[in-house]
């Protein structure tokens, strides 16, 4: 990774407190992803169509993918 230093507009720094407050990251990471999106858009459309959705929810760690159908339909037992 290159670390980068860049002068910004104060409205531009501010959304980028904001918006890096708002999803609990640092503004470098905010950065980060306008890039990738960036980048993915002058790419044109992807091959499938699920792919835009690849990193669009970020989780806690628990195992969703393990238990989906109680996460989906709820706790039969319940």
């Amino acid at each position: 990774m290159h670390r980068t230093q860049i002068s910004l507009e104060p409205e531009h720094h501010s959304f980028l407190v904001a918006e890096a407050k708002r999803l609990g990251v640092s503004m470098a990471e905010v950065m980060r992803r306008l890039v990738v999106e960036r980048m993915a858009a002058s790419r044109g459309p992807a091959e499938d169509p699920l792919d835009m959705l690849a990193g669009f929810v970020v989780g806690d760690g628990s195992p969703v993918g393990r238990d989906h159908d109680r996460y989906l339909y709820g706790d039969p037992t319940e």
